[in-house]
């Protein structure tokens, strides 16, 4: 299915397909005890963030397919709250709603790995909305097993 997914180093033309995925991320929180706008302001704070300069070790990748884009990966380094040590961590992936089905997130998360390998990073870490299930599942068929879970309670 991904046979003719390319994946490449994202440049600045991208950000605008990045930022076009940010409604598509925001929708799939389901978190009633937030609005929509607050959730949509969140994720696109996120995003604003993800691009900007850092000098921590990062990653912004592009799936692509005949010179379309059909997702974007972030990657960068993290602390494990546990071990102390530093490791990856998706901040985000996102695949355009036409592009689901192909593969495009297999081969984006191959490609977050990859480079969490030649980083010598031990863990790859990531978060996942608790309401989202497709992700979850998506995500425990690549590997990944939950560590912590926030919890919260509206007052």
């Amino acid at each position: 299915m991904a046979s003719n997914i390319v994946v490449r180093m994202a440049i600045k033309n991208d950000h605008q397909f990045i930022l076009a995925l940010s409604p598509r991320l925001a929708e799939v929180a389901m978190l009633a005890w937030h609005t929509d706008d607050v959730i949509q302001t969140m994720q696109d704070n996120y995003i604003g963030e993800m691009l900007a300069k850092t000098s921590v070790p990062h990653t912004l990748l592009i799936a692509e397919e005949h010179k379309v884009p059909l997702g974007f990966i972030h990657v960068k380094e993290h602390i494990d709250e546990i071990s102390n040590e530093a490791c990856a961590m998706v901040t985000l992936l996102a695949i355009s709603p036409a592009a689901q089905g192909k593969g495009t997130g297999q081969v984006l998360m191959q490609a977050a790995e990859s480079w969490a390998k030649k980083q010598n990073y031990r863990l790859l870490h990531l978060e996942v909305f608790a309401n989202n299930d497709n992700a979850q599942g998506f995500y425990q068929h690549l590997g990944f097993q939950p560590e912590m879970m926030t919890m919260v309670k509206p007052l």
